[in-house]
């Protein structure tokens, strides 16, 4: 109860209570979105304002991806993607340059389905023999499937081995794949595969061929409630939110708050 209340107090310290309630449209990607929701929740208790969210992944073409809805001019006051995904979208105008913050780092992990033999990934050499040993290999179509089907593969020397047997996952969770038994590696953002029901997460790709992402926030430039999307991105990527992203599989940007 005393941790709670210290988290409160913190909160209460960035957030002013506003004059008036705001309605605040979030898209935000896969990668952050368990610290996302319970830290939404204690803003929202926190202050007035009330959040709206969207999901979408950081990039591709599919059409819930956040850059097709942006494109399409859905309404949305904060954008949370990928850092490497907010140059188009800033290059596009459709976010405010100034106001990108960074909120985390995330790494790529890797799951089987529950109760399947745990793969050996401890080691480059490891990883290799497991992938060609794989019978089916999932990935997202967001920035860490990017980086294994175009990067890793290549640099484990087995790109043409595995290109018959690896598939892109669009508009869901690759751990939902592994789960059901449509794959049997799945390969995305530890911080996605850890809540999902019905698969062992196996751990971290190597460190020597692992990608690590920034993920960030940024203001729309059409939004529509600014000053509260501001009050939300500061809460987001301060010290108070640090300890609920870490216990999620990421690695906050600021350190966390220290509570007497």
């Amino acid at each position: 109860m005393k941790k709670i209340c210290g988290l409160f107090a913190a909160l209460a310290l960035l957030v002013a209570t506003p004059a008036r309630a705001d309605e605040i449209k979030v898209m935000t990607s896969g990668a952050f979105t368990e610290a996302y929701q319970q830290l939404v929740a204690q803003f929202q208790k926190a202050t007035r304002h009330a959040v709206v969210t969207t999901y979408g992944a950081s990039m591709g073409g599919a059409q819930d991806s956040i850059p097709v809805r942006l494109d399409r001019g859905e309404p949305v006051d904060v954008v949370i993607v990928i850092d490497a995904a907010l140059e188009p979208l800033i290059k596009k105008g459709q976010v405010v340059t100034a106001s990108r913050v960074q909120l985390a780092r995330s790494m790529i992990g890797i799951a089987v389905r529950k109760g399947a033999p745990r793969p050996d990934i401890s080691t480059i050499a490891a990883l290799r023999q497991t992938l060609l040993q794989a019978k089916s290999i999932a990935y997202s179509a967001s920035a860490s499937g990017t980086y294994v089907s175009t990067e890793l593969f290549t640099r484990l020397g087995i790109a043409d081995q595995v290109k018959d047997k690896a598939r892109r996952i669009e508009s869901e969770r690759v751990g939902a794949v592994v789960a059901r038994g449509d794959a049997e590696i799945g390969f995305q953002q530890g911080s996605e595969l850890l809540p999902i029901a019905g698969i062992d997460y196996v751990g971290l790709l190597p460190a020597a061929v692992q990608q690590v992402s920034i993920i960030s926030a940024a203001t729309a430039t059409k939004a529509t409630a600014p000053s509260a999307a501001k009050a939300l991105i500061e809460f987001l990527a301060s010290p108070a939110a640090a300890a609920t992203i870490q216990k999620t599989g990421l690695e906050p940007i600021a350190q966390p708050t220290r509570l007497r």
